[in-house]
């Protein structure tokens, strides 16, 4: 590749960030104060995502810390590997537990069951509230018509999809895309070999998911380059 190809590419890829962070400013969100925020965390546990896996790992102690002070989160860990296996792991409101779900996982090969992910969210937020389901994989294996009917339905009971994709498959890119606009969530590519992007955009997501807009603005002031951009958007609306 050459330097001008290198620097379309990391152009476009900022315009990606920038873009899911005007979508994130701009979703709507009822704020309750003095209560958890809930989140789903999903992740794609078949063999290619391992990396990722142990970046999340070290990443998501963060997301509790920078929500305590709104009320704390609690998360769900959901992921898929291997022969049609699908896990979800209890609600958590402490980083240990989390990442001691997380620990005990290997990634194994086998195909997408991104479906099963969305039907997973929306038995949860038919039984209690949910503020924000986030999904991070790299590739899409399925009919995307069930896809986009299931986002469409989270979209409608008020459960937006933050999609964040590795890699540039761009297959699976349009359908993600295509998710996180049904929802109403937001879509977002990334670097692998930048972690601090990754741990940027999910503590953003976190903070949302437990205080909304206002409070993203107030977390964005000691954030990273990603956030900063961010609070510059909604310092707009």
């Amino acid at each position: 590749m050459s330097k001008d190809d290198k620097a379309l590419s990391g152009e476009s890829r900022r315009a990606e960030v920038d873009g899911f962070l005007r979508t994130l400013a701009a979703t709507p969100r009822v704020t309750v104060p003095a209560r958890r925020g809930r989140l789903i965390f999903a992740m794609d546990a078949t063999a290619s995502r391992q990396p990722t896996w142990d970046q999340a790992c070290h990443i998501q102690a963060q997301m509790f810390t920078q929500t305590a002070a709104l009320g704390g989160l609690e998360i769900q860990l959901c992921y898929f590997r291997g022969l049609l296996e699908f896990h979800c792991c209890p609600w958590t409101n402490t980083p240990e537990r989390l990442l001691a779900n997380m620990s005990e996982v290997s990634c194994q090969a086998g195909h997408t069951q991104i479906e099963q992910v969305l039907r997973h969210a929306q038995d949860e937020v038919s039984g209690g509230r949910v503020d924000a389901l986030v999904f991070v994989g790299d590739c899409v294996e399925e009919d995307s018509g069930p896809l986009w009917r299931r986002a469409g339905e989270l979209g409608l009971r008020g459960l937006p999809v933050f999609i964040f994709h590795e890699g540039g498959d761009p297959a699976a890119g349009r359908v993600f895309r295509e998710i996180a606009r049904l929802s109403r969530g937001a879509y977002c590519p990334f670097d692998a070999t930048s972690p601090q992007q990754l741990r940027d955009l999910l503590n953003a997501v976190a903070v949302y998911a437990a205080g909304g807009r206002q409070a993203l603005a107030d977390f964005s002031r000691g954030a990273g380059e990603a956030v900063h951009r961010l609070a510059h958007q909604i310092s707009k609306d």
